[in-house]
């Protein structure tokens, strides 16, 4: 028997998913995190657009046209003329050929848009990374509050079993007429609203498993313990706050700043004259009139346009003044930012040593309830106080249990939420 209660124990804990188990899954198969990959990738074909923008365009292009009047295939010069050369013309024309158009000049905005392409791409990545902290700490934070609850719910359900003893024992002792029925009323109603706490939390573990399971990608069922160590918090938020520099929160501001820099220029090349090349080589084909046989021309052509806008009557400046208020707004979020990290770290540590202080109270007062949980069960066998004394003694036991409980678990959620708020959650 002992063996087979063994081999048991061993199978629950191998089919069981542990808290670093599930990390590493969600941060692979996540729908979250395949959506802000997805983003990521398409930050980089963005990227890799604007770049091959520089390179222009190769068109092949055709077309046929029908003229009231004859037209000529190639164009009419004095060589042309004076050459002797029968001409051909034709009122269907035809030409095939390929084009090619590309920017030579455009007053560096090409430049500064592949620049601040790259950049979207680096915040996207970023990004990214601060997505698979915040999904980190979710899949910590839920599986700690299904940890305490089936804690908890194992109290509840040892308390409910005390009081249903409780009211067996009443009812026998009503039946030799030591009791008063009104005790056995009272210790099974007792034991009758515990038991629906039972269900109670029962169901919230299911909704939350449930909660997790989406979270992840994948069902979860079973939940390995994971060891809490209850130690004195000793954090200081002034040097917590001095390292965040460093931090993905405050380098997507800076990133946004640099990218608003590059908007900024990019509004001021509409300033600058504008140069492109474009050629073609092609052939015109069509029936001659006069033979009523098919021919052909090559022609050919290459050009260089400047385009130079003189007034616009002030519409480029708008698009520049539009800029530096992006760029201004930029700069306040930055400032934000930097403001509410050090309200959340403050925040953040004051929740560690709260949790730490209740957790050594409720530890406290649940001693003290033990103890005041025995006096009263042999002040009443004794029939020295009632059954109200009694009950409310095992009532302060088991809230003394589930807030002890309650705190040790709060008490590693707020690391955790530090460790989030400090990006120290991915591995």
């Amino acid at each position: 028997m002992r063996q087979l209660f063994l081999l048991v124990c061993v199978s629950v804990i191998a089919w069981s998913d542990t808290l670093s188990g599930l990390v590493s899954y969600a941060t692979k198969h996540s729908t979250i995190i395949k959506q802000n990959q997805a983003q990521s990738n398409l930050a980089t074909l963005k990227r890799d657009e604007s770049r091959v923008q520089k390179y222009g365009e190769l068109n092949f292009v055709g077309d046929y046209t029908h003229y009231n009047t004859p037209r000529t295939l190639l164009p009419l010069t004095p060589n042309v003329i004076s050459s002797g050369v029968p001409i051909t013309t034709s009122e269907d024309i035809f030409y095939t050929g390929l084009s090619y158009a590309v920017p030579l000049f455009t007053g560096f905005a090409q430049t500064r848009q592949i620049e601040i392409s790259t950049i979207a791409k680096q915040m996207a990545e970023v990004k990214m990374k601060l997505s698979k902290e915040q999904l980190v700490y979710n899949v910590r934070s839920l599986y700690l509050s299904i940890l305490a609850q089936e804690q908890i719910l194992q109290a509840q359900r040892s308390y409910t079993s005390a009081l249903q003893t409780l009211a067996k024992q009443i009812a026998y002792e009503v039946e030799l007429g030591k009791k008063a029925k009104i005790d056995l009323f009272k210790a099974q109603s007792n034991a009758q609203a515990s038991q629906t706490q039972v269900e109670v939390l029962k169901n919230n573990i299911e909704i939350t498993k449930a909660t997790l399971s989406s979270l992840v990608g994948k069902e979860v069922k079973q939940l390995s313990a994971v060891k809490i160590k209850m130690k004195k918090p000793n954090y200081s938020v002034g040097a917590l706050y001095a390292n965040v520099s460093g931090l993905a929160k405050v380098e997507i501001e800076d990133m946004s700043l640099r990218k608003a820099d590059k908007t900024i220029a990019k509004s001021e090349s509409a300033k600058l004259p504008q140069v492109n090349f474009s050629g073609f080589v092609g052939k015109n084909y069509g029936e001659d009139l006069a033979t009523n046989e098919w021919d052909d021309e090559t022609l050919w052509q290459a050009g260089v346009n400047v385009k130079w806008n003189i007034v616009d009557f002030g519409k480029r400046d708008l698009a520049v003044q539009q800029a530096k208020i992006a760029k201004m707004e930029a700069t306040f979020q930055k400032e934000q930012t930097l403001l509410d990290l050090k309200k959340l770290l403050t925040e953040a540590v004051a929740k560690i040593k709260q949790s730490y202080a209740e957790y050594l109270g409720n530890a406290t007062q649940l001693k003290l309830s033990k103890k005041s949980e025995k006096i009263e069960e042999v002040r009443y066998n004794n029939a020295v106080s009632t059954l109200n004394d009694l009950l409310l003694a095992k009532g302060q036991t088991q809230l003394a249990r589930a807030k002890m409980i309650e705190s040790k678990y709060t008490y590693q959620k707020s690391k955790y939420y530090l460790d989030y708020l400090l990006e120290r959650g991915v591995e």
